[in-house]
């Protein structure tokens, strides 16, 4: 039957290296508010499985579906934590992500970092030791809690998506946050223990805007949802490339394609977990439609028919990359406590001129450039046998600037000969160019450069 199906699926994955990390929905049920049916809870003992208002007759309503399960009271804790314990010892999964983790989590109104959800589930022998990914907000006052959820928890960094998309359609500043991000956020969890995985980078999900259409898109397009437009979220921080919706224009074409190539490159060249939106890498549109979960149509579907072969070769690319180089995958912080430190040797921020960022350059606002070293003879922790890991040096080069820059490399004591590998305005480079130290170099407008020195 179906459950022997699902293992059997689970065991293929394993065998094919792939981790199954299931996303789980225990802060609402499909019984709705007042007007709702009557499934299951309501029937049973519904002041106790729901929160309730002080009319009993109403629901209290973080989760933007009607009703909030009410993880307070211990049998209703009970059947969350007999359901995931089921999901890993007898289906096997590696893990969970959960879906507006932050109403699990309230105690009375607030959310509460020391909730009974969190004891129990860091108590737990077998849940303890799998791994924990939440959404670390609900639609709720107070609901937004990234970096506040204990240290067994990695979360959807929310703020990265922001910041990174702020970033690259030229929004002002950006600078000295996008570095914090870039670097694995470890203003929002090094404070409690956690290290750079800690963060679930992003750029979108299946809430939102595909990546296709936050490059082609200013507004969202929701009316076939019935609702007039009014569900979906409104602040997208999408930038169209200069006309709504598809184009024959072939500058705009072009530049939408480097956009595309701008995020996922930030994204795999991050500090922290990377996550793609399934069907990103070979743009797939919604056509402008921001809240989707209720299309089943060509709308929502993937079309295999016209997948963009030129994106998707530079995503695997990037991928294997990603996973040929530990420097973009540190299981450590960079020891400079401060992102615009002086004295730190593992990374170093780098003006257009070639010179260190001083102080003053990450307070002018109008900044859309910058250059960040990593060396990659400082990663600090050793791999999983305990051997020492080293990789060689790379110097990124982000231009979100609306004109091409010319940019100067380093002096020699970061490199004197440099590989010119990735650029987002021609993709993979086939015979890739060397530059020596100090050097220029022009980077074109809105993209990133990505060279490396062998050591």
């Amino acid at each position: 039957g179906v459950v022997a199906e699902f293992k059997q699926m689970v065991k293929t994955l394993h065998q094919a290296g792939l981790e199954v990390i299931l996303d789980v929905v225990y802060n609402h049920t499909a019984e709705g508010n007042h007007l709702g049916p009557m499934l299951s809870f309501k029937g049973i003992d519904n002041a106790y499985y729901y929160r309730l208002t002080e009319d009993p007759q109403y629901y209290m309503d973080y989760t933007g579906t009607g009703n909030t399960l009410n993880m307070r009271n211990p049998h209703v804790l009970q059947l969350v934590m007999d359901s995931l314990r089921y999901w890993v010892l007898e289906m096997h999964v590696d893990g969970f992500r959960f879906d507006l983790a932050s109403a699990l989590a309230r105690e009375l109104h607030d959310v509460d970092r020391l909730s009974a959800f969190f004891d129990i589930i860091q108590q737990d022998p077998v849940i303890s030791q799998v791994k924990l990914i939440a959404e670390p907000w609900d639609v709720g006052e107070g609901g937004y809690q990234v970096g506040n959820f204990p240290p067994v928890w990695t979360e959807w960094n929310g703020k990265y998506r922001d910041c990174v998309r702020d970033f690259w359609r030229g929004e002002d500043q950006t600078m000295g946050e996008f570095a914090a991000r870039f670097t694995g956020s470890s203003d929002l969890y090094e404070n409690t223990s956690r290290l750079p995985y800690a963060s679930i980078n992003f750029i979108t999900a299946h809430d939102g805007f595909p990546l296709h259409d936050l490059v082609s898109y200013n507004e969202k397009h929701n009316m076939a949802n019935g609702e007039e437009n009014r569900d979906g979220e409104d602040h997208n921080r999408s930038w169209n490339c200069g006309e709504e919706g598809e184009t024959d224009n072939p500058d705009i074409r072009r530049l939408r394609l480097r956009q595309k190539r701008n995020f996922v490159a930030t994204l795999f060249l991050s500090q922290g977990v990377p996550m793609l939106l399934g069907g990103d890498e070979m743009g797939r549109t919604q056509l402008g439609n921001n809240n989707a979960y209720c299309q089943d149509n060509e709308l929502s579907w993937y079309n295999w028919e016209n997948v963009d072969e030129t994106l998707l070769d530079f995503c695997q690319k990037l991928i294997q990359y990603r996973k040929d180089h530990p420097v973009f995958r540190r299981r450590g912080w960079f020891h400079g406590r401060s992102i615009h430190g002086s004295d730190v040797d593992d990374i170093r921020w780098f003006s257009m001129e070639g010179e260190q960022m001083a102080e003053q350059d990450w307070g002018q606002g109008i900044t859309k450039s910058l250059g960040v070293f990593l060396n990659g003879a400082t990663i600090p922790n050793p791999n999983p046998r305990g051997e020492p890991v080293t990789d060689d040096n790379f110097y990124l080069i982000f231009n979100a600037d609306h004109e091409a820059l010319q940019f100067i490399l380093p002096n020699p004591d970061y490199g004197n000969l440099w590989i010119k590998e990735i650029d987002t305005e021609t993709g993979w480079l086939q015979e890739p160019p060397s530059l020596k130290a100090g050097e220029a170099i022009m980077v074109a407008a809105r993209s990133l450069v990505g060279l490396r020195h062998e050591v």
